[in-house]
């Protein structure tokens, strides 16, 4: 399972008393915050969760899986990194934890 924007919209509902509007906006400001740091070559330090960064993808050499033969993978873009701190890692690995945000069943 994975946590959606949807669930931590609705946990800052139940939470902090915020209206279902302002909790999903404040999520979408959160992550567009994120988005647009990475975009600018900045890295994302959040204290106690980790750290964020965009790097470029290096050509590489690859295999054609249909012929067999030996070809250079092209400079493939960009791609995130996410690298949670000592502290968050240990929280994750807990036996037992519970989740962020509980799901409803309905």
């Amino acid at each position: 399972m994975a946590l959606t924007k949807a669930e931590m919209s609705e946990y800052l509902f139940d939470k902090l008393g915020l209206s279902k509007r302002d909790a999903k906006e404040l999520v979408e400001l959160f992550f567009e915050e994120i988005r647009r740091a990475l975009e600018n070559g900045e890295q994302v330090k959040l204290s106690g969760f980790g750290n964020f960064d965009l790097r470029d993808k290096n050509q590489r050499p690859g295999r054609n899986p249909k012929t067999g033969e030996d070809i250079q993978i092209a400079l493939a873009g960009h791609y995130s990194t996410a690298r949670g701190d000592l502290q968050t890692r240990a929280e994750v690995k807990k036996p037992g934890r519970k989740r962020f945000a509980q799901r409803r069943v309905i």
